[in-house]
């Protein structure tokens, strides 16, 4: 077997960023499926780390990680179809696993599309644990101008240095996560790119939304949460939409959003507020002490 070398990514150029397109390209062409490996992600200062194996001057593998609490990282990769079940993939694992347990990350968390057979086959050799589906929203510019003519009884402002708190409570309320998890996680992905709205009833903070600029022409919907004393009042819905609007007014912006796939509710208010459905990814998750921080792992 040849072996291929692996290094780090440093090159953050528009050139390599589109080497690396085009790979992902050929795969999802190959595997007819919806990779996304998160390109966009791809930057030198703040941005996700990165692998890459060479043959010559070629791209024959690739694979990224992030953490956004510090103990959990999302893991995106690929390897070209006439390079594959040469262990390049393994290779570049065992690279980013070491720069993982260096940050002490406890939890290896890797994002699979539902259509593609090679990536099921890879996850199922490594024996991670199924842990959710999502699906990939994305807004059909459109269909979200139908549902503009709401009439809202929320205000909508953003952020301020006194929120936090109330933004730590509202999410951790919302989705069942600790507060120290919560400020935890909200203190590490704050940013320039990343805005907070606070929604506003009657001038009481109700609920956030907030954007994550990954490009000047992709908006990312997330974090999205209603205090629980009141949901079920359509707040919601007059929310989303009224972050719609903000977002269609910048006119050629790109808007994403995920939702698993069980949460109907949810899902039925995505679809009302214009989002359609273009991808499922399947989460499968190794824990640190299932594989003794990575030693463990197959081969």
């Amino acid at each position: 077997m040849q072996n291929y070398p692996i290094t780090k990514m440093k090159d953050f150029s528009k050139d390599q960023i589109d080497l690396i397109h085009r790979l992902e390209d050929l795969c999802k062409t190959f595997d007819c499926s919806s990779l996304r490996v998160g390109l966009e992600s791809l930057k030198e200062i703040d941005g996700d780390e990165a692998f890459l194996c060479h043959a010559g001057n070629q791209i024959i593998g690739f694979l990224s990680w992030y953490t956004s609490d510090g103990k959990e990282a999302n893991i995106n990769g690929m390897v070209h179809p006439d390079y594959r079940r040469q262990g390049i993939f393994r290779g570049l694992l065992d690279h980013a696993l070491s720069d993982m347990q260096a940050h002490s990350i406890e939890t290896y968390r890797f994002r699979i599309p539902s259509n593609s057979e090679p990536g099921m086959e890879c996850i199922q050799h490594l024996g991670a644990d199924f842990a959710t589906s999502e699906f990939t929203m994305m807004l059909n510019h459109r269909q979200a101008a139908v549902s503009l003519h709401l009439v809202h009884s929320i205000d909508l402002r953003l952020e301020q240095a006194a929120d936090f708190e109330f933004m730590v409570s509202c999410s951790s309320q919302a989705f069942g996560d600790s507060e120290s998890w919560t400020r935890s996680y909200l203190t590490r992905t704050s940013g320039p790119e990343r805005i907070t709205y606070i929604a506003l009833k009657n001038m009481i903070p109700v609920g956030m939304i907030r954007i994550n600029y990954l490009a000047t022409d992709l908006a990312v919907i997330h974090d999205f949460c209603v205090l629980p004393a009141y949901q079920g009042k359509g707040l919601g819905g007059e929310i989303l939409s009224a972050v719609v609007k903000l977002l269609l007014a910048q006119k050629n912006v790109r808007v994403r959003l995920g939702v698993v796939t069980h949460n109907r509710r949810a899902l039925d208010l995505y679809q009302r507020a214009g989002f359609e459905i273009s991808a499922e990814s399947h989460y499968y998750v190794i824990r640190a002490t299932k594989s003794n921080r990575y030693s463990k792992l197959p081969k």
